[in-house]
């Protein structure tokens, strides 16, 4: 036997799902302020500079 449905419950649900899915692209692409993510990149460049300059040697030669 098949159970009984409120469709105006699944109606609901289906919305809430939806303003979901767009809070969650709305907080990826307006989660942080433009100074704080600046400065992440400004960090991620230090870094990936640093760790260049610790190279032994070009790694293309096997």
């Amino acid at each position: 036997m098949t159970t009984v449905v409120n469709l105006r419950s699944v109606r609901k649900a289906k919305a809430r799902e939806a303003r979901e899915s767009l809070a969650a692209e709305n907080r990826l692409k307006h989660g942080q302020p433009r100074a704080a993510r600046e400065k992440a990149q400004a960090e991620q460049r230090l870094a990936d500079e640093h760790l260049d300059g610790h190279r032994l040697g070009d790694r293309a030669e096997p």
